[in-house]
């Protein structure tokens, strides 16, 4: 019999009220963990232990922090293949994808471990005589953290680490139906020394375990990563919460990739496939646009399709695949009514799209391109998440970065051109928060801020420094020195 993985609360594994089954895409018979279901009475003894831990690690020393978060890098980065097939049969990532994905979480701690020793304030004179002024930064309190499927490990990673360095305490919950990277990085940070409470897991229902966070006085932050939709609702709730709560939204994209006449036709097909396509098309940053300028435009879509036909769909964990299965069956069936709807809007399928059959039952989709698609139409305008992308006809630059603009979105876009004068003036006019030239959509630093604009952030940036502004508040001391 299968042992129940438990919740993590105040320092101790604890049982839940129910339990989540995490299937393997690739294979719907393989289980690979069943998981303890948290209920708001769970979800709130967490959130009392992280209150009750808060005053001790906020005053732990940048030291205590920093040998915590560097043990538990350690500790993620000597265990990256085993924990990267973990996320590859649980999520449906390529074993490499997998690994990578979990290698980049173990640099994400690493990169909080050194900034717990770079905390700094200012410190000044007042325009008022004899005054003396100090500004400071000081973590916001208990945190609560909802992240999605699609990077199981590298997003609650990159909330975890930031939250932990300033010194703030943790509810995470993660992703109910891919759990495990979850529990495993929970596994890892319970042996760093963190202080029983300063870390909780939390395994639910967004309904029961996302709404208990937002209603209670307690978190005094929330961070989220997960769909429009949600997000929107999240935002209100926390507007709407006594006290308010202080909270940082991602929520998708709807991401162009410009191809101009000028650009290397190998470089942009490869630029538009890795964008479009790994990770299953899975990633907010997908680039689910291909806005291509009419010189080029028949040369890169016979390209496309020829690249397209050697790509390998099957089993995560075998070698040499290019891409794995779609996440479950109702990510599978919203994949394949957006096909639908393309053909009945009058785009024309160019390539794939079909359901495919392996050795094992599995979500496998052959990837989709449509062609003689425009910018109204419903597969140009709503994110999809998955392996399909729409090719849009354009006449010129200008054109086209119109077109790219022309959305609700504002996460990542790009554009492929041997051109300085335009890859430089779509840098500054493109309206995203994440820009690429001659490269992927999808592929960000784990140094580097992370967000985008209009539709699809709000809040403070996540990642690299800038992630301080979310997770910190500014207190400015005045002293009189007459």
């Amino acid at each position: 019999m299968t042992a129940i993985l438990k919740n993590f609360v105040g320092g101790e594994w604890v049982d839940g009220t129910g339990v989540t089954k995490n299937i393997n895409p690739s294979n719907t018979n393989d289980v690979v963990g069943e998981y303890a279901r948290a209920d708001k009475a769970q979800t709130e003894k967490a959130i009392a232990a992280a209150k009750a831990a808060f005053a001790a690690w906020a005053r732990a020393t940048p030291q205590e922090r920093c040998d915590v978060l560097n043990k538990i890098s350690i500790e993620i980065l000597s265990r990256k293949e085993e924990l990267g097939r973990l996320l590859a049969r649980e999520e449906g990532k390529t074993l490499p994808e997998g690994i990578g994905e979990v290698a980049r979480a173990g640099q994400i701690f690493a990169f909080f471990a050194g900034e717990a020793l770079r905390l700094t304030g200012e410190r000044g004179p007042s325009v008022r005589p004899s005054l003396e002024v100090e500004i400071t930064r000081e973590p916001m309190g208990v945190v609560g953290m909802i992240t999605p499927w699609n990077f199981p490990i590298a997003i609650p990673a990159w909330k975890i680490a930031p939250a932990l360095c300033y010194g703030n305490t943790v509810v995470i919950k993660p992703a109910e139906l891919v759990p495990g990277s979850a529990h495993a990085l929970s596994e890892i940070i319970a042996r760093s020394g963190i202080p029983a409470g300063a870390f909780n897991l939390v395994v639910g229902s967004g309904l029961v375990v996302g709404q208990a966070l937002l209603e209670h006085p307690d978190v005094g932050a929330i961070s989220f990563t997960g769909s429009v939709q949600t997000g929107r609702k999240l935002a209100q709730a926390c507007v709407l919460s006594s006290p308010m709560k202080k909270f940082q939204l991602e929520m998708g994209g709807k991401n162009p990739l410009v191809v101009l006449d000028d650009a290397d036709v190998k470089t942009a097909v490869e630029v538009a496939i890795n964008g479009s396509y790994f990770c299953t098309g899975q990633r907010c940053t997908a680039s689910s646009r291909l806005i291509v300028t009419e010189g080029i435009h028949d040369r890169f879509v016979a390209a496309m399709i020829e690249r397209l036909q050697g790509l390998l769909v099957d089993d995560a964990l075998k070698a040499g695949v290019h891409i794995g299965p779609v996440v479950d069956q109702n990510q599978l069936e919203q994949d394949l009514r957006y096909i639908k709807i393309g053909k009945d809007e009058g785009a024309k399928l160019a390539f794939g799209g079909e359901l495919l059959k392996r050795e094992n039952p599995g979500h496998y989709l052959q990837p989709a391109l449509f062609i003689e698609a425009n910018n109204n139409m419903r597969i140009a305008r709503e994110e999809i998440f998955g392996p399909v992308a729409a090719v849009i006809r354009a006449k010129n630059y200008e054109e086209a970065l119109a077109i790219s603009n022309d959305t609700e979105f504002g996460l990542a876009s790009g554009i492929c051109t041997t051109s300085l004068k335009y890859a430089s003036h779509y840098k500054r006019n493109s309206e995203a928060g994440l820009v690429m030239v001659n490269l992927p959509t999808a592929g960000v630093d784990y140094h580097v801020p992370f967000g985008g604009r209009k539709g699809s952030s709000y809040g403070a940036r996540e990642q690299g420094s800038y992630a301080r502004e979310f997770y910190t508040t500014v207190k400015s001391a005045y002293t009189f020195a007459g």
